[in-house]
């Protein structure tokens, strides 16, 4: 079973098991909020904005004890959606059921919206949500990040440059950017790879890169990180995993690195299988 949801992550773009229902910030009552029994709501609002919204998935008999993963979707920061983790959600909730799920949505960038700083404060609106919420929903304030290409970037920057408050007890990025001022990407003549710098603007200078890289923003406080990176991926360089792994082991952060020598932007079969069973140990350690 596992290794057949394991497939379903790579391949299917939704599945839904459970009957659920829409919720706004502010209509749930304490009733439908039982802390013995399972409880979801899809669309969850928390800004004005159409993508402002997030999915929630709260295991039965939970605590204040209870942890939380946080879903952050890829798409090169300008496309993508909450429903490409689904498989992802529906793994976790299969093989670590003590654990709540928050797969979310984010502003999407375009030629007048950077992607940072507003998806990260996207992300600091949902902590400060989940944090503001944790009573009523019956969960703890302790979180962990899993995200995708630029989720992963996201995750990254997110847990290392601004959880002032520590609530980030561990982040795995799979295929994220974690430094835009790498010269792989700086002297590149890929028009995909030019297409997606340009987002954080055409002539955007080096500081501010800086200031968006989970690299650059690195400390000696930053939470466990695990990392899953291609060796053949046309999007994200080698460089971009091997080197944050490098600046953790400098800085004696706890970390797992993983390099799939022949694997591109994603990968299946039993490189999969590898990527789901050290994750799900990172997680026990780390979170659950």
């Amino acid at each position: 079973m596992k290794c057949l949801n394991l497939i379903f992550f790579c391949l299917v773009v939704s599945i839904s098991f459970y009957q659920c229902e829409n919720e706004s910030a502010n209509n749930v009552t304490n009733t439908d909020l039982n802390p013995s029994k399972y409880y979801e709501a899809l669309n969850v609002s928390y800004g004005s904005d159409t993508n402002q919204k997030f999915d929630l998935y709260l295991p039965p008999n939970r605590t204040s004890n209870t942890k939380t993963i946080i879903l952050v979707h890829g798409g090169g920061w300008s496309s993508g959606d909450k429903a490409d983790m689904n498989p992802m959600k529906d793994l976790i909730r299969q093989d670590l059921p003590n654990l709540a799920v928050v797969n979310i949505n984010y502003r999407l960038a375009d030629e007048n919206n950077n992607p940072y700083p507003m998806q990260i404060d996207d992300i600091t609106s949902i902590i400060n949500y989940l944090k503001t919420n944790k009573t009523k929903y019956s969960i703890s304030d302790s979180f962990g990040f899993i995200g995708t290409s630029a989720g992963g970037h996201l995750a990254l920057l997110y847990s290392y440059a601004f959880d002032t408050n520590k609530n980030i007890k561990m982040v795995c990025s799979i295929v994220g950017p974690t430094n835009l001022t790498d010269p792989a990407y700086l002297n590149n003549t890929s028009p995909d790879l030019k297409a997606l710098l340009d987002l954080y603007g055409a002539n955007a200078s080096t500081a501010f890169l800086e200031e968006a890289s989970p690299l650059h923003r690195l400390t000696a406080n930053a939470p466990p990180s695990i990392l899953f990176y291609g060796g053949r991926d046309p999007l994200i360089p080698i460089t971009q995993g091997t080197d944050l792994r490098d600046a953790l082991e400098r800085l004696n952060v706890t970390h797992e690195f993983t390099l799939y020598q022949f694997a591109g932007h994603g990968w299946v079969g039993l490189e999969l299988l590898d990527t789901w069973l050290k994750l799900e140990s990172f997680i026990k350690v780390h979170l659950n």
